[in-house]
């Protein structure tokens, strides 16, 4: 038998999606990141743009962690594992908190996660306290650090919205909207990580406005208990995949590249627009993206077409 791991865990979660919370969890991260310590970020759901800002932010690699998508067993063993070499875990949500089945709040009672509501405080008073408020205890067993303030436009305002809070609800601090570090999205979410040259300045500036307001101390450990082993088949070995990955192809769950690995694969990477041909391989994964902003340099690599 395994032994239990314990390190500090703290959900980053919000009334819905649009309050701010990938770039609290990544300022979050960068800040305690650039205190000396080794950040595991985790997010709620199936996404691929955000954990590619949240990996810039915390240096570590960041998987999903859902309870329908990858279930208890294995959102288990990765927090434990984390738990291992982390000194902070920060698991980001999805939606509102109780959005969904199973919803964010289900995740974090499951393991005893305590729950960072992160509130847009945009045009708001004494009502941030009620918000606040049916966040910590719509459901009374789901365990609740505090509240941050996203948004917040002075000192004044960000003082009305702490008096607001009722109840000994604790108040974590306040984001302004002034810093000039909000992240910019398109369709599908926010722009892909690698296609903002100044994302590392804007992280560091996120996490100085976060050490001058907010909480900076580590929250307390939760208990992740170990895992039971799983044993994956080799169905897979000797077999070559040829993984297409670059501005293009770029929405890719480390998990499934880990499950490929562990079960034999040998997996190379090619780029279909930078590329001329493919790598020597049995089979091709070409992976979601934005192709359709990239249409015109996929069409023009004709050596590369000739290849696949």
């Amino acid at each position: 038998m395994r032994a239990p791991r314990d390190c500090p865990a703290v959900l980053i979660a919000a009334p819905a999606s649009g309050q701010g919370k990938t770039t609290v969890t990544a300022a979050l991260a960068r800040l305690h990141r650039n205190q000396g310590r080794k950040v595991r970020v985790f997010k709620c759901g199936p996404d691929f743009l955000d954990p590619m800002i949240l990996e810039r932010a915390s240096g570590a690699p960041v998987y999903q962690l859902d309870m329908w998508m990858v279930g208890a067993d294995e959102s288990r063993r990765l927090l434990w594992e984390a738990a291992d070499e982390a000194d902070l875990i920060l698991i980001e949500g999805v939606m509102g908190l109780f959005d969904g089945t199973p919803s964010s709040a289900d995740l974090a009672r499951h393991f005893g996660v305590p729950v960072l509501g992160v509130i847009d405080g945009t045009a708001m008073a004494q009502t941030f306290g009620a918000l606040a408020l049916g966040l910590a205890r719509y459901q009374p067993d789901l365990p609740f650090a505090g509240v941050l303030a996203n948004r917040v436009g002075t000192v004044r305002h960000a003082q009305l919205l702490e008096n607001s809070l009722t109840e000994g609800l604790r108040w974590y601090g306040a984001l302004s909207r002034e810093v000039g570090f909000e992240l910019p999205s398109r369709h599908l979410g926010l722009v892909q990580a690698s296609e903002l040259n100044d994302l590392d300045l804007r992280l560091d500036m996120a996490a100085a406005a976060l050490a001058s307001t907010c909480e900076v101390s580590l929250p307390p450990a939760v208990t992740f208990t170990a895992p039971d082993p799983v044993h994956v088949e080799p169905l897979l070995s000797g077999v070559r995949i040829a993984v297409a990955r670059d501005e293009a192809f770029a929405f890719l769950y480390g998990a499934s590249l880990d499950l490929l690995r562990n079960m034999g694969a040998e997996l190379s990477f090619f780029s279909p627009i930078h590329d001329s041909e493919i790598p020597e391989a049995d089979s091709l994964y070409l992976p979601g993206g934005y192709p359709e902003l990239h249409h015109v340099a996929l069409a023009a690599n004709l050596a590369m077409q000739a290849s696949i």
